[in-house]
Parts: C-alpha cells; structure tokens; sequence
C-alpha cells in the first residue's frame, strides 16, 4: 500500500482525536462560563443585598430625623401662644423637612446606584493613607519600640556592666547590663539630688520661646521674600534649604568648632570662625552702641552671635511656610488689590489667617526640635550621664525631660490652636 493510501487510511482518526479535543475544550470552556456565571450571580445577589440592607438602614435614620423635627416643632409651639410665631415654626420645620427628604432622595439614589462595596469613598482614602504610611509604622514597631520600652526599664533600675569574668557573679549567660529594680531611685535622683538638671532643665525651659519666636519670625520673613518673583528665586530656595541636606552630627560639629577627634580639634575651630557673628560687636562699637545698656549690648550679641545656626534650624519651617503661601488663592489678591488693599494689609488679613495652620505645624516642629537638639544643654547632660555609664539615671532625665516636653507642647498647641484659621472648600 502506497503512502498515499495510508495518509487517507489515518485522516478520519485523526479527525476524531481533533474533534474529540475541541468537544472536551468547548464542554470545559462551557463549564468555566457557568461557574463564572454562577460566581458573578452571587456576587450581584450580595450586592443586592448589601444595598437593600443600606436602604433600610438609610429609611429608619430619616425617619428618626423627620420625627425629631417634629419634636422640636412642638416643643417650640408649645412656649408660645403668638399664631404668627407658631406659623413662623411651622415654616421653618416644613423647609427643614423638604430640605431633609432631599437629602434623603440623594443619598438613596446614592445607596441604589453604587456596587454595593462595603467600603465608603473616605474609608477607602483613609486606607490608601495608612497604606502609605505602612512601611513607616512597621519601622517603628520594629526599630523604635524596642529601644522605648529598654529606656524604661533602665530608668527605673540599677544598671550594671557586666564582663565576661562577673556575668556568673550576676547569673547572666552572657556579658551585658544587669537591670536591678530600684523603686524609682533615678527619678528622685535626678530631681532632688542632681545639682545640674533642674537647674538646666529650668534655662532650657527659660530659652524656649526666644528660641522659637526667632526661629518661626525669621522662617516666615525669609519664605515671604523667596515667594516673590525675581531672578535667581530658585537658587536662593535652594542655598536656604541646603543647611538641611548636609545636617549630618561631624558636619555640624566642625562647622560649630566642637570636633574633639584627633587631628580635626585645630582644624574645626578654625573652620568654624567663619560663621561667627563677632563683627556685629565691632560694628556695635563703632556706631557707640556698644555700652549704652548692658541688656541690650547682651541681646544683641546673643542674637547674631549664632546666626548661622538660626539659619540652619530655619531650613525646614522656611520649605513649609512657603508651599503655604504658595497656597494663597490668585483670586484672593487680585480682589485685595482692587479694594485697594495695602501690602501690610493683605499680609495680616489673607496671608497671616490663610498660612496660620502651617504657622501651628512650625510651631510643633520647632519645639520638638529645639528640645531634642544634642546642643541643648539637657540633652547634653543626658549624654554625659550616658557616657559614663550611667544608663538608668540618663534614662530617667531623659523621660522626666520628655514629659516636660509632651506637657508643653500640649499647652501651647491648646492655647495656639484656637486662633487658627481652618479654610473649608
């Protein structure tokens, strides 16, 4: 038989096997759609009633409105027997009333056209939030709570090195702190034994509001300036904010003359004079200033003695002042401008109430940074106490200062916080 006889002999097997196959394919494609159906039928049934259930729900709340309404309508017609002031209630319950069902209609129109998500619009942006923010918390759970949750535990024990020879003597498997419970011992310490800590504490608290005062007054003066438009706008943003980019702890401390390592102590305290403002004394004497009020001579050296440190703690505040006003809507100015509003004018009746809410963010974040800057002379106390391996009573001033903190900070925000301008679209 020749091969031609043989192709015609298989052609019909192979026909079946290939229609044997698209049956099986059309039969499982057949029976995929009907689980998908089914699927997609009982989904659309939750739905339905998910939102049948959210109607019912959104029916029993107006009606508990409508009969609050009239409540309220008879309890006001009930104080008075005047016909024109009833009918006056009676007026104004009826508009509250249409002014309800419209509500209502929308919200139910609402209710029936959505998918029935269990989830609301703001719900869903609220967790877009926390999901940015996830990475964050899960880095502070790890890395932060840890090392919160040791510092209490120092501050209210006895600390003890352990080597490698006295870890037996202290029944621990290896050399670290041995933790011995101390009845809050540091705290008194620190508050009634220390000669230095409340002393500096109370300075500490004392510098304050100079401090921040200066820092938000030239931040705010200094964003104001770069938020005008002229040549090099761009450059000056960004050499104001460059202190921020390299605040890194050797870098400061060359720059302020305090590297004590080998070889650099020379060199940083010379780098370091060239952002020293004692010219201002020269000038003072110059101009026959310099003696005229002891307080006043104090001041002002104090004040431009360190000016390169006020700009380099204003970087930040400066960035957020100026989105602010960046904010400003164009439509304000212009109408400012034709009502013939001054410059000074527009600053403190659009400028000044529009920013204030980034003014009481500033506020936060220059108190929280003037208190745990390593400058600050408690803080400075509290690493010494640290360096000389003195863990528990570090740790105790350094919570006692943190309370402190919280307690201020608390205050202030309460008391700043009802002069904010909140702007609702």
């Amino acid at each position: 038989m020749s091969d031609k006889d043989n192709n015609k002999t298989e052609a019909p097997e192979q026909l079946e096997e290939i229609q044997a196959k698209a049956t099986e394919t059309v039969s499982k494609s057949s029976s995929d759609g009907k689980q998908q159906t089914v699927k997609l039928e009982k989904v659309e049934k939750n739905r339905a009633a998910y939102r049948a259930k959210k109607l019912k729900k959104h029916e029993a709340d107006t009606a508990k409105q409508f009969a609050l309404i009239d409540k309220a309508e008879a309890r006001e017609k009930a104080k008075t027997s005047d016909p024109t002031q009833q009918r006056e209630i009676e007026l104004l319950a009826e508009k509250k009333r249409e002014e309800l069902k419209a509500s209502s209609a929308q919200r139910g129109r609402v209710i029936a056209s959505s998918t029935g998500s269990r989830l609301s619009y703001e719900r869903k942006k609220s967790l877009y939030g926390y999901g940015f923010i996830s990475i964050w918390i899960i880095g502070v759970i790890l890395i932060f709570v840890g090392p919160l949750v040791q510092s209490v535990q120092y501050s209210l024990s006895n600390t003890t090195l352990v080597s490698m020879d006295t870890m037996a003597e202290y029944g621990m498997s290896e050399p670290g702190i041995h933790l011995r419970w101390n009845d809050f011992r540091n705290y008194r310490h620190a508050l009634t034994v220390d000669p230095d800590f409340t002393v500096d504490l109370a300075t500490s608290l004392g510098a304050l509001g100079p401090q921040i005062a200066m820092v938000l007054i030239f931040s705010l003066f200094v964003a104001v300036l770069l938020n005008q438009k002229f040549k090099g706008r761009t450059l000056m943003r960004a050499i104001f904010f460059f202190p921020v980019l390299i605040a890194t702890g050797p870098v400061i401390s060359v720059i302020n003359g305090t590297m004590a390592s080998q070889g650099a102590a020379g060199d940083a305290a010379q780098f370091s004079t060239m952002f020293q403002a004692d010219m201002v004394d020269g000038f003072m004497r110059f101009l026959g200033l310099y003696n005229i009020n002891e307080e006043f001579t104090t001041f002002i050296g104090t004040v431009t003695s360190d000016i390169f440190n006020l700009l380099w703690k204003s970087g930040i505040q400066i960035l957020i002042f100026l989105s602010a006003l960046q904010q400003i809507p164009t439509a304000a100015k212009e109408a400012a401008s034709m009502e013939g509003a001054t410059a000074w004018e527009f600053f403190w009746k659009i400028t000044f109430p529009t920013i204030s809410p980034m003014i009481l963010a500033n506020l936060i974040y220059t108190i929280i940074d003037t208190f745990s800057d390593s400058q600050n002379i408690v803080m400075r106390l509290v690493l010494r106490q640290v360096s000389q391996n003195q863990f528990g009573l570090g740790a105790a001033m350094a919570w006692i200062y943190f309370g402190i903190i919280a307690l201020a900070l608390a205050v202030v925000v309460g008391i700043v916080s009802r002069f904010v301008f909140y702007q609702v679209d």
